[in-house]
C-alpha cells in the first residue's frame, strides 16, 4: 500500500517546488479589486478583465509586508496624489510565496507609481475628451460674473478651516465691502465627495435667484484626496451650472477636473475670498469713476449753458425793443379793427331791439285785449253765481256749523241750524226727521 503524505508534507513539497521554479520575481499589470491596511500590513486583491466583456479571467492574492509598505506607500501618495485604493490598475514587483499554513500568495516587492500615473492620466483624458465632445467643457468659461456679485453660496464642510478663513477674509476685507455667505455643506474628502458636492449644487440650484456665483472650497487635506474631484459626473454637473462656479480646492500645482470645467480656479479658500473681493472693488471703482466722469461731464454742461444764456442775455434788450414795437403796431391794428366791430354790433343790435320792441308791444296789446274779454265773461259767470241774488228772488239758504245743508240726511236731531233770507236770518232746531220733510221750531 502507497503511503499517503499528510497535508503539510505536501504543501511544503509544492512550497519547495515554487521556490526553485519561482524564484525570482516579476512586474505584473493588474487591477485591484480590493485594498486594505492591517498592523502595517497590505493585503491586495488582484484580478484581470477581459477588454471585450468586461468578465474577470484572472484573480490572486498579493500582501505586502509592513516593512516594504512603509516605504512604498509615501512614495505612491507623493507621485501619484492618490493613496492605493480598489479600482487602481497597478504594476508590482511580486515572487510567489506559498506557505504550509496560509498557502500560495503574491509578495509585493515593489509598486511602480508611474504606471498607475500614467493610468490616472489616460481616464483624466478619456473625461476631458468626452466633456468636449458632449460640448460642455467650456460652457462655464461662456458665463458672466455679476458686476455686483455679493450673494456667495458656498459648498464646503463646516468644520474646515478653509470655509473659516475664506468668510474672514471677506468680512475683514480693506474696502468695507459687504457680502452675503450661505453654507451647504458637503463631504470635501472621501468616496462621497461626487455625490455630496452634486447634491449641495441641486439644493443652489432649486433657489438660483438667490445667488450671483458658487464657490467650491476644501480647507486642506491630502493631495491623494483630490481624486473625488475628476470624476465625469461631477464635472458634468458643474459644467452644466446656470451660475459661474468658483473652485478652490486644491495647490497650485494640482488641477483637478473640476478646476478645468469651472469658471474660476484658484488655489485657495483665501485667494477665492480676494478673487470675490477684487472683483467687486473693481465694480467699485469703476462706478466712482463713472460718477466722477458724469460730475465732470455735468459742470462742462453747465458752464455751456451759462455761456449760452449769457450771449441770450446780451441780445435780449434789442431784440425785445424790436418785438415790443411790433407788438405795439400789432396791438394798434387789432384795437382799430375790434373798436369798428363793435360799433357796428351795437348797430345792429340796436336794429334788432327795436324790431324786437315794436312786435312785443304789438303781441301785448292783443294779449292784453284777449284777457279783458275773457275776464268780463268770467265776471258776469261770477255774479250770475252770487247766493244774494238767489234770496233776492225768495229762496233761502240753510246752514250747520256755517256749512250749506243740501240734504236732509246731512242733519240729525237736536241739531241747530241757520236760514238766510234776502233781509236777515233765522235759527232753528231739529226736532224730527224724515225722507220727505223736517220738523224743527224756531228758536
Amino acid at each position: 500500500m502507497t503511503k499517503a503524505l499528510s497535508l503539510f508534507e505536501l504543501n511544503s513539497l509544492v512550497a519547495d517546488v515554487i521556490d526553485a521554479t519561482l524564484s525570482r520575481s516579476y512586474w505584473v499589470e493588474a487591477e485591484l479589486s480590493e485594498a486594505r491596511e492591517n498592523r502595517g500590513h497590505c493585503y491586495m486583491e488582484l484580478i484581470e478583465k477581459n477588454e471585450g466583456s468586461n468578465v474577470p479571467i484572472a484573480r490572486a492574492s498579493a500582501k505586502c509586508w509592513s516593512n516594504i509598505w512603509t516605504l512604498i506607500k509615501p512614495a505612491f501618495i507623493r507621485i501619484t496624489g492618490q493613496e492605493i485604493r480598489a479600482g487602481m490598475k497597478v504594476m508590482l514587483q511580486v515572487h510567489a510565496q506559498f506557505h504550509p499554513q496560509y498557502g500560495f500568495s503574491w509578495i509585493v516587492d515593489d509598486i511602480n507609481p508611474e504606471y498607475t500615473m500614467g493610468d490616472m492620466m489616460r481616464k483624466r483624458q478619456e473625461i476631458i475628451r468626452q466633456l468636449k465632445a458632449e460640448g460642455v467643457f467650456d460652457l462655464q468659461k461662456e458665463l458672466c460674473l455679476p458686476m455686483f456679485a455679493q450673494r456667495i453660496a458656498v459648498i464646503s464642510s463646516e468644520t474646515a478651516a478653509g470655509y473659516g478663513d475664506f468668510c474672514n477674509q471677506l468680512e475683514t476685507n480693506d474696502n468695507g465691502l459687504y457680502f452675503h455667505v450661505e453654507l451647504f455643506p458637503a463631504i470635501m474628502q472621501g468616496d462621497s465627495v461626487e455625490q455630496s458636492i452634486i447634491n449641495a449644487l441641486n439644493q443652489i440650484n432649486s433657489g438660483e435667484e438667490d445667488f450671483d456665483c458658487v464657490v467650491i472650497i476644501r480647507g486642506g487635506g491630502a493631495t491623494a484626496d483630490l481624486s473625488g474631484f475628476d470624476t465625469l459626473n461631477l464635472a458634468e454637473n458643474v459644467a452644466n451650472f446656470p451660475l459661474p462656479i468658483i473652485t478652490g480646492i486644491g495647490h497650485e500645482r494640482d488641477e483637478s477636473i473640476l478646476d478645468m470645467v469651472s469658471f474660476q480656479r484658484v488655489k485657495t479658500p483665501t485667494a477665492a475670498a480676494a478673487y470675490l473681493i477684487d472683483h467687486l472693488a473693481s465694480t467699485l471703482m469703476r462706478v466712482e469713476n463713472a460718477q466722477a466722469a458724469i460730475i465732470d461731464g455735468v459742470k462742462k454742461a453747465l458752464e455751456v449753458e451759462k455761456m449760452r444764456i449769457q450771449h441770450i442775455g446780451s441780445h435780449i434788450p434789442v431784440l425785445f425793443s424790436v418785438v415790443r414795437t411790433k407788438q405795439d403796431a400789432w396791438l394798434e391794428g387789432l384795437s382799430q379793427r375790434l373798436v369798428m366791430r363793435m360799433n357796428e354790433a351795437i348797430k345792429q343790435a340796436d336794429f334788432h331791439l327795436s324790431t324786437l320792441q315794436n312786435r312785443m308791444l304789438l303781441t301785448l296789446q292783443n294779449k292784453l285785449s284777449v284777457e279783458q274779454h275773457r275776464l268780463d265773461i268770467l265776471e258776469q259767470r261770477a255774479r250770475l253765481l252770487d247766493p244774494s241774488l238767489l234770496l233776492k228772488r225768495g229762496y233761502s239758504i240753510t246752514l250747520c256749523n256755517g256749512k250749506t245743508i243740501r240734504n236732509a240726511k246731512d242733519l240729525k236731531i237736536g241739531d241747530t241750524i241757520t236760514t238766510r233770507f234776502e233781509t236777515g236770518e233765522v235759527e232753528s232746531k231739529v226736532e224730527r226727521l224724515s225722507q220727505k220733510s223736517i220738523l224743527f221750531h224756531i228758536l
